[in-house]
Protein backbone atom coordinates (compact mmCIF):
# COMPACT_ATOMS: atom_id res chain seq x y z
CA UNK A 1 0.00 0.00 0.00
CA UNK A 2 1.22 3.44 -0.87
CA UNK A 3 -0.67 6.70 -0.23
CA UNK A 4 0.97 9.94 -1.37
CA UNK A 5 -0.77 13.17 -0.42
CA UNK A 6 0.09 16.49 -2.03
CA UNK A 7 -1.25 19.97 -2.65
CA UNK A 8 -1.02 21.51 0.78
CA UNK A 9 0.49 24.87 1.57
CA UNK A 10 0.08 28.23 3.25
CA UNK A 11 -3.07 30.12 2.34
CA UNK A 12 -4.89 33.15 3.71
CA UNK A 13 -8.33 32.82 5.29
CA UNK A 14 -10.95 32.62 2.58
CA UNK A 15 -8.52 31.03 0.15
CA UNK A 16 -8.64 27.68 -1.61
CA UNK A 17 -6.48 24.59 -2.01
CA UNK A 18 -6.90 21.31 -3.86
CA UNK A 19 -5.37 18.24 -2.26
CA UNK A 20 -4.57 15.05 -4.14
CA UNK A 21 -3.88 11.53 -2.91
CA UNK A 22 -2.25 9.09 -5.31
CA UNK A 23 -2.94 5.50 -4.23
CA UNK A 24 -1.25 2.28 -5.27
CA UNK A 25 -0.68 -1.26 -4.10
CA UNK A 26 -4.30 -2.20 -3.45
CA UNK A 27 -7.60 -2.45 -5.28
CA UNK A 28 -8.58 1.21 -5.24
CA UNK A 29 -12.13 0.78 -6.51
CA UNK A 30 -13.08 -1.64 -3.74
CA UNK A 31 -12.62 1.01 -1.04
CA UNK A 32 -14.58 3.98 0.16
CA UNK A 33 -11.88 6.67 0.16
CA UNK A 34 -11.57 9.30 2.82
CA UNK A 35 -9.68 12.39 3.88
CA UNK A 36 -8.67 12.83 7.50
CA UNK A 37 -6.84 15.64 9.25
CA UNK A 38 -4.86 16.05 12.42
CA UNK A 39 -4.22 19.40 14.03
CA UNK A 40 -1.45 19.91 16.60
CA UNK A 41 -2.43 18.44 19.94
CA UNK A 42 -5.63 16.93 18.57
CA UNK A 43 -6.70 13.49 17.45
CA UNK A 44 -7.03 12.61 13.79
CA UNK A 45 -10.55 13.31 12.52
CA UNK A 46 -12.54 12.28 9.49
CA UNK A 47 -13.15 15.16 7.09
CA UNK A 48 -14.93 13.58 4.14
CA UNK A 49 -15.41 10.32 2.31
CA UNK A 50 -16.56 9.21 -1.11
CA UNK A 51 -18.12 5.95 -2.24
CA UNK A 52 -16.60 3.52 -4.70
CA UNK A 53 -18.29 5.04 -7.74
CA UNK A 54 -17.73 8.63 -6.64
CA UNK A 55 -21.43 9.34 -6.23
CA UNK A 56 -22.11 9.06 -2.50
CA UNK A 57 -20.24 11.58 -0.38
CA UNK A 58 -20.26 12.51 3.27
CA UNK A 59 -18.71 15.44 5.10
CA UNK A 60 -17.93 16.49 8.64
CA UNK A 61 -20.24 19.30 9.74
CA UNK A 62 -17.26 21.62 10.11
CA UNK A 63 -16.44 21.48 6.38
CA UNK A 64 -19.86 20.95 4.82
CA UNK A 65 -20.51 23.48 2.05
CA UNK A 66 -16.83 24.43 1.81
CA UNK A 67 -15.02 21.19 0.91
CA UNK A 68 -15.71 18.80 -1.95
CA UNK A 69 -14.31 15.28 -2.19
CA UNK A 70 -13.99 13.45 -5.48
CA UNK A 71 -12.13 10.51 -6.98
CA UNK A 72 -10.74 9.42 -10.32
CA UNK A 73 -10.82 5.63 -10.44
CA UNK A 74 -8.90 5.55 -13.72
CA UNK A 75 -5.98 7.28 -12.00
CA UNK A 76 -6.37 5.78 -8.50
CA UNK A 77 -6.53 9.28 -7.07
CA UNK A 78 -8.78 11.01 -4.58
CA UNK A 79 -9.10 14.79 -4.33
CA UNK A 80 -10.24 17.32 -1.76
CA UNK A 81 -11.19 20.76 -3.01
CA UNK A 82 -11.13 23.15 -0.07
CA UNK A 83 -12.73 26.58 -0.43
CA UNK A 84 -13.28 29.42 2.03
CA UNK A 85 -10.55 28.06 4.26
CA UNK A 86 -10.50 29.05 7.92
CA UNK A 87 -7.65 29.08 10.45
CA UNK A 88 -9.26 26.10 12.18
CA UNK A 89 -8.70 24.05 9.01
CA UNK A 90 -4.98 24.14 9.72
CA UNK A 91 -3.79 20.54 10.02
CA UNK A 92 -1.93 17.75 8.32
CA UNK A 93 -4.29 16.07 5.85
CA UNK A 94 -4.18 12.35 5.10
CA UNK A 95 -6.13 9.98 2.88
CA UNK A 96 -7.10 6.40 3.66
CA UNK A 97 -9.64 3.81 2.67
CA UNK A 98 -12.54 2.14 4.40
CA UNK A 99 -14.69 -0.88 3.69
CA UNK A 100 -17.79 1.24 4.11
CA UNK A 101 -19.04 4.60 5.33
CA UNK A 102 -18.64 4.73 9.09
CA UNK A 103 -15.94 2.09 9.10
CA UNK A 104 -12.47 2.67 10.52
CA UNK A 105 -9.55 3.33 8.16
CA UNK A 106 -8.15 0.07 6.81
CA UNK A 107 -5.07 0.91 4.78
CA UNK A 108 -1.59 0.66 6.25
CA UNK A 109 0.78 2.39 6.33
CA UNK A 110 -0.59 5.91 6.31
CA UNK A 111 1.02 8.35 3.93
CA UNK A 112 3.17 11.25 5.04
CA UNK A 113 0.27 13.67 4.80
CA UNK A 114 0.23 17.19 3.42
CA UNK A 115 0.37 20.28 5.62
CA UNK A 116 -2.36 22.89 5.25
CA UNK A 117 -1.82 26.16 7.07
CA UNK A 118 -4.46 28.88 7.00
CA UNK A 119 -3.12 32.14 8.30
CA UNK A 120 -2.99 35.81 7.46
Amino acid sequence: VRLVESGGGLVQPGGSLRLSCAASGFSFTTYVMSWYRQAPGKERELVANVGRLGVNKKYADSVKGRFTISRDNAKNTVFLQMNNLKPEDTAVYYCNGQNGFGDSPKLSPWGQGTQVTVSS
